[in-house]
Order: structure tokens, then C-alpha cells, then sequence
């Protein structure tokens, strides 16, 4: 077996094993929008890495497959520039209240188990709400009966999910500033949703590590109203902003191995690429019902660290 010595996290590590995990995160990235970090991270963490680097260096890694993937969305017409921008303000700063959180852990010396019941409650409970909206919009769609060709593609571009009309009332909320984002179809939504959405995934991106999609795009369609193509791109862009300050950030405190981020690269600039191509053969609902499964394995993969006694 080949291994390769780390001296920043002081680990040895198979290259090829990061280049397979990269390639897996990248195609995860381009077709659901989101890091991966919910395998990343336990993955790393069962090679030995201490929690705040298993943070640290998946969000070092995780700004090159953004890139990468939100490329490819853009061309596809599947990025909402105006969008992105607002919402990298408001996770930039849940970024460094996450990134703080971690060192306070870190000096506490009790990390390892706190990120790791947060982590698994997170993900099983995005992936049980998943679960639960998924089935009942696609239920939905089947008691609607057939359409038309017409009806299709229009059915296909509102992308409307269960929780409709919990969105169009979150729309109704005159807070000012309001905005409109034309791109997502939104006329007018208030300024302070958009950054209130941004900011709760910026706190779990500097916490749990990669781009915190796995919470951000489900708020984007469930909260903000935007079509699950739209939200899967734009998510990406977002997270190219969001994700190089997270990187900064932990940087300077010591949690980001470049070595191993880099390695992992290789592979997910590939992966991202098939992800964001992909993305155009499924609907929204079931792009939202084939994520459900990455949350759990996130959620298993931390379980079992904990159970056998992974303390590094």
C-alpha cells in the first residue's frame, strides 16, 4: 500500500484513496451543489485527521471543485450571479463565528466528540426532511396525472415543491430593503431572509467544513423559493466566495493540511465536471430525493469514528 507522510497534519495517507474521495466530492459538488463535506470530513476523520483539520482542509479543497463545477453550471445558465453575492455576505460571517467555535473546542480539548453528535444530528435530520418532501411532491405530481407537453415544461421549470405555500408567504414578508432576484423567478423577497438563510449555513460551512450545501441549498428551494437547478449552481458560486475566507480563516488558526487538499483536487476536478452535466437528465424533485442518501452515509461514517474510538 502507498502512503504519503502529511508533516502539516503529521499523518500518512494512500494518494490515491484522496484522489478517489476527491473525484466522489467533486461529483457530488457539480450535481447536488453541495461540498460533499458530509463525507469528506468523516472520511478524512477515519484517516486519522483531527477534527479541525478534517474542517479546515475540506474547505481548502472544496474551493477548487466549486470552481470547477460552477463553471460548468454557469454555461448551463443554472447561476443566479445577483443571488450568490448577497448570500456570500451573510456566510462569510457565520464562517468566522463557526471557524471561532472550532478553536474554542479545540482548546477545550473536547472537539472530536462535540463536532461529532453535532454533525450526525444535522445530517440525519436534513436527510429525514428530504425524505419527507421528496416523496410528497412526487406523490403530488403522480395524483396531478398526465399533462400535456406544455404542462410539463412548465411544471418542469416552477419546480414547485410541497412546501409552496410556506414560500409564497415567506415572499409576502415587507421587511426592507426588498430585492428581486429575476433569474430565480423571485419578483420580491426581503433582503434579510436571503441573509438570515446565508448566515445559518456560514455558521455549519466554519464548523462542519466544506461549503455547508447540504444545508443551504435545501434552504434555497424550500425557503427562498428557487428552482433546484438554479440552487445547485448558484450554490457552487456562492461557495467559491464563502469557502476561500472559511480556507483564510482556519488557515491562520493552523487547521488547513494544502498538501492533502491539493491531492484531493486531482480527482475532484473530474467528478465535478460529470456532476454539473448530469444535473440536466433529472427533474428537482428527484435531484432533492437522490441527495437524501449522502447526508445518512455522512451521518454512519461519524457514528462509527465515535463508537471506535478514532481520538485523533
Amino acid at each position: 500500500m502507498i502512503a504519503m507522510f502529511f508533516p502539516i497534519s503529521g499523518v500518512e495517507i494512500n494518494p490515491i484513496y484522496l484522489a478517489v474521495l476527491g473525484f466522489l466530492i467533486g461529483l457530488m459538488g457539480g450535481f447536488f451543489g453541495v461540498g460533499g463535506s458530509f463525507i469528506a470530513g468523516p472520511m478524512l476523520r477515519v484517516l486519522g485527521l483531527p477534527w479541525n483539520f478534517a474542517v479546515g482542509t475540506d474547505l481548502a479543497h472544496i474551493v477548487g471543485t466549486s470552481v470547477v463545477a460552477a463553471k460548468r453550471h454557469r454555461a448551463l445558465g443554472n447561476v443566479d450571479l445577483r443571488l450568490g453575492l448577497i448570500m456570500a455576505l451573510g456566510t462569510i460571517g457565520g464562517a468566522e463565528i463557526g471557524a471561532q467555535s472550532i478553536q474554542a473546542l479545540k482548546r477545550a480539548g473536547n472537539i472530536n466528540f462535540v463536532v461529532s453528535v453535532i454533525s450526525i444530528a444535522i445530517y440525519s435530520s436534513v436527510a429525514v426532511f428530504m425524505i419527507w418532501e421528496s416523496f410528497l411532491t412526487l406523490r403530488a405530481q403522480r395524483k396531478g396525472g398526465r399533462k400535456t407537453k406544455d404542462q410539463k415544461t412548465k411544471s418542469k421549470k416552477s419546480d414547485e415543491t410541497a412546501f409552496q405555500h410556506i414560500t409564497s408567504k415567506i415572499h409576502r414578508l415587507q421587511l426592507w430593503p426588498m430585492v428581486s432576484l429575476p433569474v430565480s423567478g423571485i419578483k420580491s423577497i426581503s433582503l434579510w431572509t436571503i441573509l438570515i438563510v446565508s448566515f445559518f449555513g456560514g455558521i455549519l460551512s466554519g464548523f462542519l467544513g466544506g461549503g455547508a450545501g447540504y444545508i443551504r441549498m435545501p434552504l434555497m428551494v424550500y425557503v427562498l423559493g428557487v428552482p433546484t437547478h438554479l440552487a445547485v449552481g448558484t450554490d457552487l458560486f456562492e461557495i467559491i466566495i464563502s469557502a476561500s475566507y472559511g480556507t483564510f480563516s482556519h488557515a491562520i488558526k493552523g487547521n488547513v493540511d494544502i498538501l492533502i487538499a491539493l491531492v484531493m483536487q486531482t480527482g475532484a476536478a473530474i467528478g465535478a465536471q460529470i456532476g454539473a452535466i448530469s444535473t440536466q437528465y433529472f427533474a428537482g424533485p428527484k435531484i432533492r430525493l437522490a441527495f437524501v442518501p449522502l447526508p445518512l452515509i455522512g451521518a454512519a461514517i461519524v457514528l462509527y469514528t465515535l463508537l471506535s474510538g478514532h481520538k485523533a
